[in-house]
């Protein structure tokens, strides 16, 4: 397996949506606590970008396996059907990262705390779950939740208790602010797996996989996905009024020229090879615009 073929089993190219939450959690807590624990949220960051990668790795395995024969899914669309990976090769590195990433978290609960511990057990609930089963959490009606929550707002919680450990108190307040800050991200990724499924209606049908998209129809579906986006943009909004996120995090704003000019291009034509990309452009210049701006308040 070169490096080439690894990164596209990983969906290396994705990763801005697990990378992104995180940092917004660094800013929020350096932001509202003036507390940053460097040593703590780089092992997180370690164990959160390998368990991401073990999950990526278990959504191809779980896919190549669940593929009807129907269609050449398998054989030509799969990383590991068209590259002919060795599946025990596969598999043992996914236990591996998994075991690893585990093995980390364990160590920062015994750090901070059971809460840690607790929340990570449901994002690897979820991880592993979502495309593993007999009905996988991807090919539910809910695939968009679960994504959206824990890659958006249970990154940055994670990361915002891991910094404010000592202090960090479990009421609506927090909890709230914590939420509203991430809702972009979360809005933006649940977009992406929407966007996925959009893309790929046909074929989940095929392979017995009835996401939102089929129970919505794709019309209501893509002003979903108009919807989130402008829901996104209030709540940055929102965030700056109420005083969790500084004034120069309305830069984010910069970013609407060119987030409008792919959300119209997806909404024109939905073909996976050709515009879902466009879901990807969004995640990736919406976050990073929000983390640059909020990043910026530190500077003045």
């Amino acid at each position: 397996m070169n490096l080439t073929v690894f990164l596209e089993l990983v969906e290396f190219k994705a990763k801005t949506a697990s990378v992104l939450p995180f940092f917004i959690g660094i800013c929020f807590s350096l932001y509202n606590f003036h507390k940053l624990h460097l040593g703590l949220v780089l092992l997180y960051f370690v164990a959160m970008f390998i368990f991401n990668m073990a999950v990526d790795i278990l959504d191809n395995y779980n896919d190549y396996h669940h593929a009807t024969e129907i269609h050449d899914y398998r054989e030509k669309t799969n990383i590991i059907g068209r590259e002919n990976l060795n599946l025990k090769v596969v598999f043992r590195m996914m236990i591996g990262m998994i075991i690893v990433s585990a093995l980390i978290g364990i160590g920062l609960s015994f750090v901070v705390g059971w809460p840690f511990l607790l929340m990570g057990l449901f994002c690897y609930g979820v991880g592993i779950f979502y495309s593993s089963g007999p009905r996988p959490l991807s090919s539910l009606p809910l695939g968009e939740v679960f994504s959206g929550l824990t890659m958006g707002f249970m990154i940055t919680i994670l990361c915002v208790y891991l910094n404010t450990y000592e202090v960090f108190q479990w009421n609506f307040t927090n909890l709230s602010e914590i939420f509203l800050i991430s809702l972009p991200n979360t809005l933006w990724i649940a977009n992406l797996m929407l966007a996925n499924n959009i893309c790929d209606l046909e074929e989940d049908e095929k392979n017995n996989r009835f996401t939102l998209v089929h129970y919505l129809g794709k019309p209501r579906a893509l002003h979903l996905f108009v919807g989130m986006n402008i829901a996104a943009f209030l709540a940055l909004l929102l965030s700056v009024i109420i005083g969790i996120a500084p004034w120069t995090m309305l830069g984010t704003f910069l970013a609407t020229p060119f987030i409008y000019k792919q959300v119209q291009i997806f909404r024109m034509k939905q073909v996976k090879r050709e515009t879902f990309i466009c879901a990807v452009r969004i995640l990736a210049v919406g976050a990073a615009a929000q983390v640059i701006s909020f990043a910026l308040a530190f500077l003045f």
